[in-house]
């Protein structure tokens, strides 16, 4: 099952649910058109109360990662995968940043940094722009 709450982690359950889709689709395991489990069933299963279920795939369609399709289910949207890869972005351009600012602290040249990543990317295979 793709879910597993921690009724003991002091984290409501339905934020627990939010938060597995979120990284379900970041990690790959999720993608756009997969189908969640039906709210009665993810009930049922998880032994929970379906509005639990239900509040946690509004807050995800109201998110942009879940399209809910009336009598047919909830389904990963396309958005899903975008805002996934939009947030890996950010996290990666906070390292970049915070390893720009620590290289120029130590007296690396702008130019110098550049070369550094440029050499980095070609060590490891990837092509210029790409």
């Amino acid at each position: 099952m793709l879910f597993r709450p921690n009724p003991s982690s002091g984290i409501p359950i339905y934020l627990q649910l939010i938060q597995q889709v979120r990284h379900g689709v970041e990690v790959g395991l999720l993608s756009p058109g997969d189908q969640l489990p039906g709210i009665r069933r993810a009930a049922e299963d998880l032994v929970i109360n379906p509005n639990t279920v239900a509040k946690a795939y509004r807050e995800l369609e109201h998110l942009g990662l879940v399209e809910l399709r009336h009598g047919a289910g909830a389904f990963i949207s396309a958005a899903a995968s975008e805002s996934a890869r939009t947030d890996r972005l950010r996290a990666a351009a906070a390292l970049v940043d915070d390893m720009v600012r620590e290289l120029h602290a130590q007296g690396v040249e702008a130019d110098e940094i550049r070369r550094l990543f440029d050499a980095a990317l070609a060590q490891k295979g990837f092509a210029h722009g790409r």
